[in-house]
C-alpha cells in the first residue's frame, strides 16, 4: 500500500460531491463465447508479481471463459499512465484505485461503471462505503492498512501505569504519558506527529472537521478545533521531545521507541517489522479519541471501466481479487498488506502470527476511519500551510489559536483557487 503523506480514505459522504447515477450504468449481460479482459495495476508491482500471478491463475480455472491480461505499472507512473488511457478512452477493463480521493475524481468524470449486485456483507463495512457514492458501488476495497497506538509495556508496568484499552480517551493517554515520562532519564511517554495528517485525525477524535460540509471552507478554526491542536502541540516539551531535541526528523520516533525510551507512538502497523528485535515487550492499541474514536486508514480499491465491453466478466474479476479465498490466502500467507474482509475467522493466521499480541487492533481501527478531507487542486499547498502553522505554534513562535487563525486565511484562498 502507498502510504504517503496524502491519507487516502475519504467518507461515504463523499457522494454529495457527484449526483446521483453521475457513471455509466454498466450492463449485467454475460458474454456468451469466452473473453478476454485487461486489468492493469499498480499493487504488485516488485516483489508480488508472482503472488497476483497466483490469484489470475485460480480465477481463471474458476471461470474458464475469462482470462486475465494484466499489466503492472510502477506506483510512481501509475496516475499518469491511467489519466492517460482514460483520456483516449483505452483504459483496461479492470484497474486499481489509488485511495479514496482519486475514486472521487474517477466517479465524478463517470469513469467508473456501477457494479451491481456485489454481495457487500463480505467486506468491511466501513472501507466498502468508502467507495459508494449516493448508495452505489463504484469500486472494491482490495486491502488497508491503519495507523495504531504502539506502547511499551515496560515502561507502563515501571510508572505503575494500566495498559492501553479501546474506551480510553486523550484524558487517559495524557494522563499515561506524564506518569512515563522521565526527562532526566531521556524517557518520553508520547510521540505523535505535529502535521496536517494528524490534526485531520485528530479534528475527528473531537467531533470537529477541518472543511466545511459544503468543502469550500476551513472549519478547523472552532473550540473543538483549537482542542485538537493544542492536544498535538502541547504534547511537545511535556510529555514528547522538541524540535530542537529531534522530534519531526526522520525515523525519530521509531529509534526512540525501538531503544525502550518511548511509552507510546502513534503510527502506522507497517512499522511492526521495525521493533521484532526490541528488548521490551510492546502491542498495540485503537488510538483514542475524545468524543469518538477515529483512526486514520489508508487503502487500495479495484473498480470496472464504464466504457468496458466485457463489464459483467470485469466485474466478477473485481469482486475475486477484493474478496475471493485465494486473495485472501495469498495476501496473508505473503504479508502482501491486508485484505478487507469482514470474516475475522478467515484471518486468524495473521492474529496469531507474534507481535504484536493484540493484531485484531488492526481490523478494530479500520471499522472507525477518520477520513481525510477532499482538498481538491492544491490539496498539496493545503496540507504544507496547516503542517507549518501547527509547527509555528509548536516552536513557540505563535499561540496555537494564532497559528489556526492564520491556517485559515490561508487555507482560505487555496481553497478560493
Amino acid at each position: 500500500m502507498n502510504r504517503k503523506l496524502v491519507a487516502a480514505f475519504a467518507i461515504a459522504g463523499a457522494a454529495a460531491l457527484v449526483m446521483s447515477g453521475c457513471a455509466s450504468t454498466p450492463s449485467t449481460t454475460a458474454d456468451s463465447g469466452p473473453v478476454t479482459i485487461t486489468y492493469t495495476n499498480f499493487i504488485s508491482d516488485g516483489a508480488n508479481v508472482g503472488n497476483l500471478a497466483k490469484i489470475v491463475t485460480a480465477f481463471e480455472k474458476a471461470n474458464p471463459k475469462i482470462t486475465v491480461k494484466v499489466k503492472t505499472i510502477p506506483y510512481a507512473s501509475y496516475g499518469t499512465a491511467l489519466q492517460t488511457d482514460l483520456a483516449a478512452g483505452t483504459a483496461s477493463d479492470v484497474f486499481d484505485i489509488d485511495g479514496a480521493s482519486n475514486y472521487q475524481s474517477l466517479v465524478a468524470n463517470q469513469q467508473l461503471a456501477e457494479l451491481k449486485g456485489v454481495n457487500g456483507s463480505v467486506y468491511s463495512q466501513a472501507l466498502l462505503k468508502t467507495y459508494q457514492t449516493s448508495g452505489k458501488q463504484f469500486g472494491l476495497p482490495t486491502s488497508f492498512s491503519d495507523v495504531v497506538l504502539f506502547y511499551n509495556k515496560a515502561l507502563f508496568d515501571a510508572a505503575g501505569v494500566s495498559y492501553p484499552t479501546s474506551s480510553w480517551t486523550w484524558t487517559d493517554e495524557q494522563a499515561a504519558a506524564l506518569k512515563i515520562t522521565n526527562k532526566a532519564k531521556g524517557i518520553y511517554g508520547d510521540h505523535q506527529p505535529v502535521t496536517y495528517n494528524e490534526y485531520y485525525k485528530t479534528l475527528v477524535q473531537n467531533g470537529a472537521s477541518f472543511l466545511s460540509a459544503d468543502g469550500k471552507k476551513a472549519a478547523f478554526n472552532t473550540p473543538a478545533g483549537l482542542a485538537a491542536a493544542q492536544w498535538l502541540v502541547g504534547k511537545s516539551g511535556t510529555t514528547m521531545p522538541t524540535i530542537a531535541q529531534g522530534q519531526g526528523t526522520a525515523n525519530f520516533d521509531s529509534n526512540l521507541f525501538a531503544k525502550g525510551k518511548l511509552g507510546m507512538l502513534h503510527t502506522g502497523i507497517w512499522v511492526f517489522g521495525n521493533f521484532a528485535k526490541t528488548p521490551a515487550s510492546w502491542d498495540i492499541a485503537v488510538e483514542p479519541g475524545m468524543t469518538q474514536s477515529a483512526s486514520a486508514v489508508f487503502s487500495n480499491a479495484i473498480g470496472v471501466y464504464a466504457q468496458s465491453k466485457h463489464i459483467a466478466a470485469a466485474q466478477k474479476w473485481a469482486v475475486y481479487m477484493s474478496s475471493s479465498n485465494e486473495e485472501v490466502n495469498v495476501r496473508l500467507d505473503t504479508g502482501w498488506e491486508l485484505p478487507t474482509i469482514a470474516d475475522t475467522a478467515k484471518l486468524n493466521t495473521y492474529l496469531s502470527k507474534g507481535a504484536p499480541a493484540n493484531r485484531q487492533a488492526v481490523f478494530d481501527a479500520a471499522k472507525q476511519i477518520a477520513p481525510a478531507p477532499n482538498l481538491g487542486a492544491n490539496s498539496s499547498a493545503i496540507q504544507d500551510a496547516m503542517t507549518a502553522q501547527l509547527i509555528e505554534a509548536q516552536a513557540g513562535r505563535e499561540t496555537v489559536q494564532q497559528a489556526l487563525s492564520n491556517a485559515e486565511t490561508k487555507i482560505n484562498a487555496l481553497l478560493a483557487g
